[in-house]
């Protein structure tokens, strides 16, 4: 039986409530892994560490994204159904917070690629593992009138403080100790596992499951009728699925291109300082954006301003191919790497203005469409969604890049997901863009 054990807040009320402002910190708490391990410095680390061994970076990032993103998606609705049963929700949160945290951490003692890639892949499944649980507490947290709001800034907060904060200490202390430092690296690391456990605290206290399902005396067999059944509901009901269906191929291409980014540009030979300078950027502009998104949803439909944003990501992944195109054409130019540079400062723009509010709308509006006592099982299909799409981004980058010898072949490949995406979104429009 399903119930419900709180008050939420009214639509009116302006100000956060205790538990709405605990689940924003946690934005702002493990956003410092998204930028420092899966965007820039641990990518930038990794990447010297690969090179002094004669491997390649790119297809070692590449595969090992794909590798903790696959095992996520496998888990994710079985482990999602059993989140909704009384009691289970924040012990299963708790359990993949520790899990990113420790071998964030354990990758600050090792000096082996091979060690460091086992530690990332761990630590990401942790991290997307912790996130999956973060997002279906968005229904127990608020109401479905107040979700684009609480869900773009959220964003915004962790682009603020989990991004823009210590991204910078990690800048200063790279600058002080030297790029080529390890050492700077190692402290870097240390510091993105601290900042995301301490800032943690508030959510661990604050926030509760308020929508659940009652314990069943065969908790697996309970867990496994109720897997069967949400799948029926999604495959049956046009709205969520057509809308979870273009989310499967425009958020990999959303998340392959924050995870290889800087991987990219190094394989071109970009200057690292500059790289960081540009992705900074990217985390200050994000952060008007998010709340941004949030208002232009309410104004002009959710799907409108997300078919907006795949449009913005597909010119993107245009500009990323001209940008690596033009380096392989013009080995050793200096303009050429200058031009590029350029560009790559013009893709961080861009990414900042739609990274945001692209995630914050697609998990409120599917959080809308949502029954909310169930809303773990269904954000268990929400990440198997994105999670098995987030193993073919990379791959796609992987192979095309194996295949043609050419890195920029593989950044354009990323344009056939946000194509397809979007033409199902443009479908999906006729079924309204309101909850049922």
């Amino acid at each position: 039986m399903a119930k419900s054990k709180s008050a939420k807040p009214t639509a009116n009320a302006q100000k956060f409530t205790r538990a709405e402002k605990s689940w924003i910190m946690y934005d702002w708490a493990n956003s410092v892994y998204a930028t420092n391990i899966l965007a820039v410095i641990f990518p930038i680390y990794f990447a010297s560490v690969c090179q002094a061994n004669g491997a390649d970076n790119l297809v070692l990032w590449s595969y090992g994204t794909s590798a903790a993103t696959f095992i996520v998606a496998l888990l994710a609705p079985v482990l999602g159904a059993l989140a909704d049963h009384e009691g289970h929700k924040k012990r299963l949160f708790s359990a993949f917070l520790v899990l990113g945290v420790a071998f964030t951490l354990f990758s600050a003692f090792f000096d082996q690629y091979q060690l460091l890639l086992a530690g990332y892949v761990i630590s990401h499944i942790g991290f997307s593992g912790s996130c999956l649980f973060y997002d279906s507490f968005l229904t127990d947290v608020t109401t479905p009138q107040r979700m684009d709001r609480v869900s773009s800034w959220g964003y915004a907060m962790g682009y603020i403080g989990g991004s823009t904060i210590p991204f910078l200490v990690s800048i200063i202390i790279l600058f002080v100790m030297g790029m080529t430092n390890v050492a700077a690296f190692k402290i870097v690391i240390v510091l993105t596992s601290l900042w995301w456990a301490v800032f943690s605290i508030p959510f661990l206290r604050n926030v509760r499951q308020v929508h659940f399902i009652q314990p069943q005396k065969n908790l697996l067999r309970s867990t496994f009728s109720n897997l069967l059944a949400t799948a029926k509901e999604i495959f049956s009901h046009k709205k969520i699925f057509l809308f979870i269906l273009a989310y499967f191929f425009y958020i990999d291409g959303v998340n392959t291109i924050i995870s290889v980014s800087t991987s990219y540009g190094s394989k071109l030979g970009l200057d690292n300082i500059s790289m960081i300078l540009a992705l900074l950027m990217t985390q200050i502009v994000a952060v008007p954006f998010s709340i941004l998104f949030g208002r232009l949803a309410g104004k002009l439909g959710t799907l409108n301003v997300l078919c907006g944003a795949v449009a913005v990501y597909t010119f993107i992944t245009l500009v990323g191919f001209y940008m690596g195109f033009h380096i392989e054409n013009h080995p050793g130019d200096p303009q050429a790497l200058q031009l590029s540079l350029v560009l790559f400062w013009c893709m961080a723009f861009l990414v900042g203005t739609v990274q945001g509010g692209i995630q914050a709308i697609s998990r409120s509006h599917f959080g809308k469409l949502i029954p909310a006592q169930r809303s773990n099982e269904y954000f268990g299909f929400f990440d198997i969604f994105g999670k098995f799409a987030a193993v073919i981004g990379p791959l796609l980058v992987a192979l095309f890049t194996q295949l043609t010898g050419r890195d920029s072949i593989g950044v354009i490949s990323l344009a056939i997901l946000f194509v397809v995406g979007l033409l199902i979104l443009l479908a999906s429009r006729k079924y309204g863009d309101k909850a049922q």
